[in-house]
This record gives structure tokens, sequence and C-alpha cells, in this order.
């Protein structure tokens, strides 16, 4: 069984948290455990109508984001993986610095002093020296910054397409890629090329 904690902070794009519990909870072998920030409750029910029980629905274990004597906040708590989807810039930042002062900063901290793979969707535009620095702080550490960035090549028909063609980026990060995810097989050869 592979155990992911998925979060979910208060930036924009609650979508890519909901999302992911939806496609992992779609695998079989996998136990989602979920936390979210009380900003992260605002952004799902302002940007999808979700309340707490349709959240905490999708996953197989649910913490409060408050809750620092939970299971994720321990490194020897066996978890595989953690997305934070979305991660906001105070997340990224609290992450940098190792301040662990609620339970999606202190299980982030876990994975990374574990050794664990740890995934921010870093969201926020334009970015400032200050998210720039802590982005390279969690690299150093280990982290994976992924900024939710569309890609066009798959020539995706609505907002799902791109969000879900992230997501199984995201999951093969986490060494649980998606049967039917759309890969990249590069352009046809023409005569135009080889000149």
């Amino acid at each position: 069984m592979k155990k992911v904690v998925v979060a979910i902070s208060g930036a924009s794009g609650a979508i890519y948290g909901v999302r992911l519990l939806q496609l992992l909870a779609g695998m079989d072998r996998v136990q989602t455990h979920l936390t979210v920030s009380p900003a992260g409750f605002l952004n799902l029910q302002h940007e999808l109508q979700c309340d707490r029980a349709q959240v905490h629905a999708l996953a197989d274990v649910v913490y409060g984001a408050h809750e620092v004597g939970a299971a994720i906040a321990s490194g020897s708590f066996q978890c595989d993986a953690m997305v934070v989807a979305p991660c906001s810039m105070r997340t990224l930042g609290a992450v940098a610095h190792g301040l662990s002062d609620n339970l999606i900063t202190r299980a982030a901290d876990v994975m990374l002093k574990e050794r664990r793979r740890l995934v921010l969707m870093v969201r926020e535009t334009p970015l400032t020296l200050a998210h720039l620095r802590n982005m390279a702080s969690v690299t150093e550490m280990g982290g994976i910054i992924f900024p939710p960035v569309p890609s066009f090549y798959q020539r995706p028909q609505s907002i799902a397409d791109m969000v879900d063609h992230t997501l199984a980026r995201v999951l093969d990060v986490l060494d649980l890629p998606l049967g039917n995810a759309p890969r990249w097989g590069g352009l046809p050869v023409t005569e135009e090329a080889l000149r």
C-alpha cells in the first residue's frame, strides 16, 4: 500500500487538490491522507462550491490543519509522498524555513527530513525574489517545485484537460503513472527538418 499525503493550501487552484484525490482514489493500493488549511477551504468553497464533507469524502484519512499530533506529523509514519496542491507562497515560505506551524508545513518538513518525495504545486505570478529564493531553498533540500503550468502540445479542449495533463505529470513524479495519460511522442520527421 502506497501512502500519499495531499494538502490543499490557500492558493488559487483548488481543483488540483480535488482532482488529484479523485485520480488517486481510482488507483489500487494507494491510501490518501488529506489536510486542508482554513484558506484552502475558502478557495474550495469559492472556486468549486465544494464543502468540507465533499472534500473529506475523497480521502481515506483526514486531519485538521491544526492537528500537529497527527500521524503524518511524525517521521515514524511510513508515508511515500506528499503533494501540496495548490501550494501558497505562505506555505512555500514556511517549508523553506522549517516553520512547522501547522500540519501542512510540519508534514512537509517530515518529508524533507526523511528524504521522501515532496511536491509543491506553487501557484503565484509574477514571482518575487523571496518566492524564487524559497523555491531554490526547498529544491536544495530535496523537494520538487512543480508549478501547475499548462502545456498545449496535447491540444487541450478544456480546463479539465489541462488539469488532468498537469496531474498526470505529478503522478509520474510520484511513480504512480496513469495508464491512459497522453505522452509526447515527438513531431513527425519532415524533409525540411532533415536539412
